[in-house]
């Protein structure tokens, strides 16, 4: 007689709080399993998180939101730091805003025009040495969290795989393809219905138990403009690109000096086109290790200034953006942009695996104004953060068109 010993794996439940430096509750800060991300969650507004895992003990959390080092505790610490009421503390994280970058002491070598082109060119040919031009697969975990009035009122999260295809890029840019795999979104029930019934001209003061179910089969089937932005998060900030389209405009460069072995090279480009209607300025700073010239970080500046005298009709991708913020189908459709203003800084840190450089995470604030016709206004106030979690340089193949196309399904998630 033969026995067959069937293990079971038992869920078990984790929960915590997680905190600042200063002991003040986090919210919306992602929560979740290492090995399995999709078991993960998101803290409410009182930074508290619980979730269901059959992972064993051993196996890594990881907490993280943007601008603050990531964490990673095992489920076993976790355990005991809830059991003993310790908060999980989350630390600043040193990134390169732009403020930090103004704040630095301006070089003398700025002026000289014959030493910033040699800088320029050794920072050049370490890009070369270490960023590969050979395909790579990502898995990532990117959340693009929505403010209203400092405060947060929704956040969407989205485990990927990001296939990036430098031979087949366009004008000296990497082709990257996007496949989402799992999606929940998050949102206090109250602020969410505030600001759609601010979009919408239509003052909810309360939601009834049909109204909120309505609202939730809404949000699940909305346009994938989520999709949108998770993508333009990792393509965003090209930066071996942009370094090369630039370096011959030495004018426009300039050098200071961090701590710790750091300089900083920036790079300020003005855009106008149309007769002034469409204004662009963009500081792109190169964190350079100022001993070897390698690119420890990448961020950009960029400031965002549209006048169209007569409104302009928005097509299809660009109004999925606008989708971001629930606008209902009927003001979607109606909807003409007449003004924009905007600011968006984005900071790009690396890893290094096989000898080259890759991308680990990115950051992203963007806080922006549309205007609209008929006094329509939408203020966009945009947090992104994208990690990743795996990194596969072997074998990569391109994703089927069916991988990149295929709808995927949200799990709405109400956080009070």
């Amino acid at each position: 007689m033969r026995f067959l010993l069937i293990i079971l794996a038992v869920m078990a439940t984790y929960s915590g709080k997680v905190v600042d430096e200063k002991g003040q509750p986090i919210s919306y800060a992602t929560v979740y399993p290492e090995m399995q991300p999709e078991q993960g969650t998101a803290t409410n507004t009182g930074g508290l998180f619980s979730f269901e895992t059959d992972l064993p003990s051993n196996a890594n959390v990881i907490v993280s939101f943007i601008g603050y080092e990531k964490l990673s505790v095992s489920l076993a610490e976790l355990s005991r730091m809830t059991t003993q009421r310790t908060p999980l503390v989350l630390k600043e994280q040193p990134i390169a805003l732009e403020e930090t970058v103004v704040a630095a002491k301006a070089s003398k070598q700025k002026n000289k025009r014959k030493a910033m082109a040699a800088l320029l060119h050794a920072v050049y040919v370490k890009l070369e040495e270490e960023f590969p031009d050979n395909n790579a697969q990502y898995q990532v975990v990117s959340d693009v969290r929505m403010l209203s009035e400092g405060a947060t009122w929704g956040m969407e999260q989205m485990i990927a795989n990001i296939v990036v295809l430098p031979e087949m890029a366009k004008e000296g840019r990497d082709s990257v393809q996007f496949q989402g795999r799992y999606c929940k979104r998050f949102f206090d029930a109250q602020k969410r219905a505030q600001a759609d019934s601010i979009l919408a001209s239509d003052a909810i003061e309360r939601i009834e138990k049909k109204q909120k179910e309505k609202f939730i089969r809404k949000a699940a089937n909305a346009v994938d403009s989520g999709v949108v932005v998770h993508q333009a998060l990792f393509s965003m900030g090209n930066m071996r690109y942009d370094f090369e389209q630039a370096m011959t405009d030495t004018k426009h460069w300039t050098v200071s000096n961090e701590n710790e072995g750091e300089t900083v090279l920036t790079h300020t480009q003005s855009v106008s086109k149309y007769l002034g209607c469409f204004k662009m300025t963009f500081k792109r700073h190169y964190i350079v290790d100022s001993r070897t010239y390698a690119v420890r970080r990448f961020s950009e500046h960029a400031e965002v200034k549209v006048t169209i005298p007569f409104g302009y009709k928005l097509n299809a991708d660009q109004l999925q953006m606008l989708n971001l913020v629930n606008m209902d189908d009927q003001s979607i459709e109606k909807f003409r942009l007449k003004n924009l203003n905007g600011v968006i800084d984005l900071n790009t840190i690396y890893q290094r695996q096989d000898g080259h450089v890759y991308t680990l995470e990115k950051n992203m604030i963007c806080n922006a104004h549309i205007l609209g016709s008929k006094k329509a206004e939408i203020p966009l106030h945009i947090k992104a953060t994208q990690r990743v979690t795996g990194l596969q340089t072997k074998d990569v193949k391109p994703l089927t068109k069916s991988q990149i196309t295929k709808r995927l399904k949200r799990e709405i998630v109400e956080i009070y």
